[in-house]
């Protein structure tokens, strides 16, 4: 796929993303735009994956450790054809299949259930171990955000990963510099979390999250990288794509209202009519 269209994408993405949290009056927009490039790369070019058979024994594993955006990986799912676009404005709502934070329960495509910070990396362990056991060939993926990396269990399971030379793991911290409380290097500064992963044993590498040539050379290093994890940091924008969230921490939590909707999606038609029309 070229760049181009997964530019496309990734803005459709970002529009699903704003669509599902307005329609919810709830949900986290800053942190879901800041990794739409990241969930746009990996479900439509890297990852061995088929929604029309969303459980087959050799896919690749997804586990989304910073579950709160929930919006951006259902959106990315959506426009992958796990379940129609237009079921994005059921987010939070009884009785969807599109919860807060992603449950395994109720929607198919869904390799966990997460939302309490810190423990989807763990799970991703296990996954990639479990792989190495059986002599399976399928990768796992973990997103991360760097708020979530203060997380104490992050760097045990970071510390098993690298001793066991799960080489078939790949961690992404989706570094936007924000989190709930503010900027992450004022509330407890993870950095440098480059130096941080490689004391645990990983092979690091340092990327812009909104740049598809620097995302194709990152994986596919990451794919040659034998005898360790690979630890992608993804320099990220909070609220990338909509101007008046763009590095706003006020946006991390909020939804906008039916003004702010319009001006968001009027943001967001720019870049499409900037992009072309997807075929």
């Amino acid at each position: 796929m070229t760049n181009l269209e997964l530019q496309r994408i990734a803005n459709e993405v970002r529009k699903g993303i704003v669509t599902a949290v307005h329609a919810a009056g709830a949900g986290h927009p800053g942190g879901s735009l800041s990794a739409a490039d990241i969930f746009t790369y990996l479900y439509f070019e890297e990852m061995n994956i088929d929604p029309g058979d969303p459980a087959k024994a050799d896919r690749d594993r997804f586990v989304l450790s910073k579950g709160h955006t929930a919006p951006g990986l259902y959106s990315v799912m959506a426009q992958r054809g796990y379940f129609p676009v237009e079921e994005l404005t059921t987010l939070r709502k009884l009785g969807s299949r599109l919860q807060g934070h992603p449950s395994i329960q109720y929607l198919p495509g869904l390799d966990m259930s997460s939302g309490s910070l810190g423990q989807g990396i763990s799970v991703a362990c296990g996954m990639a171990l479990s792989a190495k056991l059986d002599g399976k060939d399928y990768r796992t993926y973990t997103l991360l955000g760097d708020g979530e990396i203060e997380e104490g269990q992050v760097w045990e399971a970071a510390m098993f990963a690298g001793f066991r030379k799960l080489d078939n793991l790949v961690v992404i911290v989706d570094n936007n510099g924000l989190q709930i409380d503010g900027p992450v290097d004022e509330v407890c500064s993870p950095y440098p979390i480059d130096r941080k992963f490689e004391a645990f044993n990983f092979h690091v590498i340092n990327v812009d999250a909104h740049d598809f040539d620097s995302l194709r050379a990152a994986f596919k290093e990451a794919r040659n990288t034998k005898g360790m994890p690979t630890a992608i940091i993804a320099h990220s924008l909070k609220g990338k794509g909509v101007s008046f969230m763009e590095g706003q921490v006020s946006w991390h939590g909020v939804a906008p209202n039916d003004e702010e909707y319009e001006k968001a999606m009027e943001d967001l038609n720019r870049i499409s009519d900037s992009l072309g029309a997807i075929s």
